[in-house]
């Protein structure tokens, strides 16, 4: 029989799973190849089916069954895309991979198995099982965590960042309190008021990044054009380019305000006259300390006017555009790359080799040679 408390829960769920489908459908609709966009659609859809099994009366008629075992093998995966959301959320660079779906196929494996198992009498095999579900949700929101802390303080959108500071806090925060509340519980299930207290939270971080994430519309979200180019420092000087891009957006946008204007011209000597970019551990925050302005304008500047979303993009160009220019450079052929690379800023050669394929399609090796040919 309905009573007022399961008919505000189901209230509650048709709201969630209504601006669930909404998000899904906004973003596959913008973004429809994009990585985070694929990634939001997915956890959309992963926490439709979760809030529907979590249901007080479904899970009293059906756990345990055949039919109830997608429902909860689904439900624990849902870690797993919390942190594949945070990763393509986070880096702008993010590409799917085989290991992401591998771990997604696991647990959404173990969660079956342990839901077909429920009626077996305890074993050291299902003990194993259980102990690695009640593990998963941990692992991946630790894993989330490491993900977003890594290139937090290089993201440049400003509204980028304040929403997936509410996401990642909020959703690790939810992760961990209903793992809790299900080991307390004793079976795994939701009591009717605990219920209702999930889907309402729910309810509330969903509302919240529904909002977030239709108000800052795509080209926020998701990059959109190629960032102004960075020219080498023995051709004309970067100042050009981010000249150029400063009055194609000042006629599209309202008139710039002066002191952006100087922090513009600050910013173009900074790096093109003293080469800034070879220093080691640059940051926006040092970044700005250097230039005596407040991070958030810097953030602003680089990201609004020169069309960056992250920082060490923003650097990496300066550093391959001097590169490129002493690869090409018949008087310095004999020059180790790892000189030239250590010159430029980079501070192994790893990292430089990965940047540089991914900006030419050529390793610096190949790159000098095909130049050097030509000339």
């Amino acid at each position: 029989m309905a009573t007022p408390l399961t008919l505000l829960d189901a209230l509650l769920r048709g709201t969630l799973l209504a601006l669930l489908l909404l998000m899904a459908a906004v973003l596959r609709r913008d973004r429809p190849r994009s990585p985070a966009a694929l990634a939001s659609v997915a956890i959309s859809l992963g926490l439709s089916v979760q809030v529907m099994g979590a249901m007080p009366w479904i899970e009293d008629q059906l756990v345990g069954g055949p039919w109830f075992a997608p429902v909860i093998g689904i439900s624990v995966a849902n870690a797993v895309l919390f942190w594949v959301f945070v990763q393509a959320l986070f880096d702008d660079e993010f590409v799917l991979r085989p290991h992401h779906l591998l771990a997604w196929g696991a647990a959404v494996a173990l969660g079956m198995l342990n839901c077909l198992t429920a009626g077996v009498h305890a074993t050291p095999l299902r003990d194993v099982t259980m102990a690695l579900q009640r593990a998963v949700p941990v692992l991946f929101a630790v894993l989330a965590v490491l993900a977003a802390a890594r290139h937090w303080r290089a993201d440049l959108v400003e509204g980028r960042r304040r929403l997936r500071a509410f996401l990642l806090v909020s959703g690790v925060a939810y992760t961990l309190a209903m793992l809790f509340v299900r080991l307390a519980s004793g079976q795994g299930k939701l009591s009717a008021l605990a219920a209702l207290l999930d889907v309402l939270a729910l309810l509330v971080m969903v509302a919240a990044a529904a909002w977030g994430l239709l108000r800052l519309g795509a080209g926020e979200l998701f990059p959109q054009a190629a960032p102004v180019p960075v020219s080498v420092p023995d051709m004309p000087p970067a100042s050009a380019a981010a000249a150029t891009v400063a009055a194609e957006v000042g006629e599209a946008c309202e008139a710039i305000d002066p002191a952006d204007e100087r922090l513009a011209l600050a910013l173009q000597r900074v790096m093109d006259e003293e080469r800034a970019y070879r220093d080691e551990g640059l940051s926006v925050a040092s970044l700005a300390a250097r230039l005596g302005a407040p991070e958030y304008r810097l953030r602003r500047l680089i990201n609004q006017r020169l069309g960056h979303r992250n920082f060490n993009a923003f650097v990496n160009g300066y550093r391959l555009a001097e590169a490129r220019a002493a690869l090409v450079d018949p008087r310095r052929s004999e020059l180790p790359v790892l000189s030239i690379a250590l010159d430029a800023g980079f501070q192994s050669i790893g990292p430089f080799n990965r940047a540089f394929k991914a900006a030419t399609g050529l390793t610096p090796t190949e790159f000098r040679r095909e130049k050097l040919a030509d000339s």
